[in-house]
């Protein structure tokens, strides 16, 4: 059987990518799917006991019960992944964990998986940590409330209220509702990627040279785990314009070949892999609530399964500069129009496949797309 093919990505020069952690969730999230539907019976629920301590409550309830069906509708998840300085990662974050003036937990990714109605396909809405936006109030776990920003970070939302808050900013930027999410540290990163046994990327152009990340890798496929998928995810230097816009093509390469190792006969058919795997994620993912339950879990599974991943497209929330600040950006809201409309029609997602000022991708609104059972319409890409 052909292996299946990877995730549409828009074309782009092959190091014009990074990013950090965000895959994490999508490992966790099949993953502990793989544990309610595969592994079964005690062990999940031991498993789901342990979800359910970590827990935290969004804002946005799911409208319908768990069920051992398929979920009913469009649905999204919002996978997050935070720098925190876990001892695995801490003596490699340098300053990061060092310097006293740079405490605190800021969310670095922020991924919004959409999963459409029938036709199924998943769209992955990823957000520079540099987008300046509204935070809103938030409540934080203990209690206190925290005022807000008219204009801040977007990866300051985690420090002001927890996995709920930053689920608030990207509702509120998006007018998406948010029933499911997940954090992961980049230490979670780490831990998830070793127990598939790494990763395989593609190291393009003329490979990677980043002294700050400390690596020197040449182009062409390399299996990275411990410390060099931390490594991958975290340089900048080494690629485009050294911009964190610039790293997200390889967050989006690291994801989908995540996802297909986690998919692959190679760990769904080795159960200790299958539960090594469960078991790490597990104990490396803050769920929400609403992801903590093992029936919803199989639910979501279910839902997904016959989601290829040549269906599973890839983008950046479209951003313009931020006026006021060079190294910061700001939503270009007419461009984003354009992507909620499709993803609300259920439209295909076309990506042109041209390179921004970041080496990333560029929204093309005027391109458009054809829909077998609807008229032509304006075509969303990502930058």
């Amino acid at each position: 059987m052909p292996p299946e093919p990877s995730a549409a990505h828009a074309r782009r020069r092959p190091d014009s990518g990074w990013r950090r952690g965000l895959k994490l969730l999508a490992i966790g999230l099949t993953v502990a799917v793989v544990a309610a539907v595969a592994v079964g019976g005690v062990y999940a629920w031991m498993l789901s006991q342990r979800l359910q301590e970590a827990a935290v409550p969004l804002p946005d309830a799911p409208s319908q019960a768990p069920s051992l069906s398929e979920y009913a509708g469009a649905f999204d998840v919002l996978i997050v992944g935070t720098d925190e300085c876990d001892d695995q990662v801490k003596d490699d974050f340098g300053e990061r964990c060092s310097d006293p003036e740079a405490e605190g937990i800021r969310n670095d990714v922020n991924l919004l998986v959409h999963v459409s109605e029938a036709p199924r396909r998943a769209t992955v809405v990823s957000f520079p940590r540099d987008l300046r936006l509204e935070i809103p109030e938030c409540t934080n776990e203990d209690g206190s409330v925290s005022s807000g920003a008219w204009k801040a970070s977007i990866n300051t939302a985690y420090e002001a209220g927890g996995l709920g808050c930053v689920a608030s900013t990207v509702s509120n930027l998006t007018g998406q509702q948010i029933p499911f999410a997940a954090k992961v540290s980049f230490g979670n990163v780490v831990n998830i990627t070793d127990a598939v046994g790494g990763v395989e990327v593609c190291i393009g152009g003329d490979g990677i040279n980043d002294y700050d990340a400390g690596i020197n890798w040449e182009p062409g496929p390399r299996v990275v785990q411990g410390y060099d998928a931390l490594a991958f995810l975290r340089t900048r230097k080494g690629i485009g314009d050294g911009s964190d816009l610039a790293r997200i093509g390889n967050q989006q390469q690291y994801l989908s070949r995540l996802l297909n190792k986690v998919r692959s006969e190679e760990v769904l058919s080795n159960p200790g892999t299958l539960l090594a795997l469960a078991n790490t994620a597990v104990n490396n993912v803050t769920p929400s609530e609403s992801l903590a339950d093992p029936v919803r879990i199989a639910q979501l599974a279910y839902t997904l399964k016959d989601v290829p991943l040549s269906d599973t497209t890839f983008v950046q929330y479209p951003v313009l500069p931020d006026p006021d600040d060079s190294d910061k950006v700001v939503p270009d809201l007419d461009g984003a129009a354009v992507l909620w409309d499709a993803l609300a029609r259920n439209a295909p997602i076309a990506l042109t496949g041209e390179l921004g000022a970041n080496e990333g991708v560029t929204l093309d609104p005027s391109a458009p797309t054809a829909e077998p059972t609807a008229p032509e319409t304006p075509t969303p890409g990502a930058t």
